[in-house]
């Protein structure tokens, strides 16, 4: 499959969990580690309908989580929502890349520069903090979130933003005298916060 993946110009893989040798984890694992395949759009699709099991391969990378069995017509639906999304990510904001003290970020390399250190994100973490520090300043709620950066036909729980955004702070290790930070807003959401300088601010 990484082999057909890596030799072939492809929109989008539906991905089933219980494969002989490697599993689906493993494989979209995979892809995601490599720069040539980590963009294509995945759904996961799987009889193991756990929540630890959905979480697991959300947060690999995957945009979609289908539990057996499932309709044809579900499987079109979601596949036009992925599609949909990700063709919308490409053209978020019109800009290549974003950059503040300390912290600059390629989209189309999907790179992350945290003060100095390069950071690996996984698909997911690297959008909603593309998304967020597109519109600094901005709050979203965790719904708003889920709808764009999941899709609108994405049923997941709220949590997995609260995951996400725990993971993305702790790769990013922002420093406290940072002068921008992705800030929580208390029974609302997030966003990515611009602080006012110290010496500014005793001024």
């Amino acid at each position: 499959a990484l082999k057909a993946l890596g030799g072939e110009v492809t929109d989008l893989v539906v991905l089933d969990v219980m494969l002989p040798g490697i599993d689906g984890t493993e494989l979209l694992g995979r892809m995601r580690a490599s720069t040539s395949l980590r963009r294509i759009p995945v759904i996961m699709a799987t009889a193991k309908g756990a929540e630890y099991d959905r979480i697991q391969g959300l947060d690999l990378g995957a945009d979609y989580y289908l539990t057996k069995p499932f309709g044809v017509m579900e499987l079109v639906s979601c596949v036009k929502a992925v599609l949909r999304r990700a063709g919308g990510f490409q053209l978020a904001s019109g800009k290549k890349t974003i950059e503040f003290p300390g912290l600059f970020i390629d989209q189309e390399k999907m790179e992350v520069t945290s003060f100095g250190r390069k950071v690996t994100f996984t698909t997911k973490e690297f959008e909603l903090l593309w998304y967020l520090a597109s519109t600094p300043g901005k709050v979203y709620s965790r719904n708003q979130l889920l709808e764009s950066i999941w899709g609108y036909t994405y049923f997941g729980d709220t949590r997995t933003v609260d995951t996400h955004i725990k993971r993305i702070r702790q790769k990013l290790a922002v420093p406290k005298d940072s002068t921008w930070d992705i800030a929580t807003v208390w029974g609302v959401g997030y966003k990515f916060e611009l602080k006012q300088p110290a010496e500014q601010a005793k001024a």
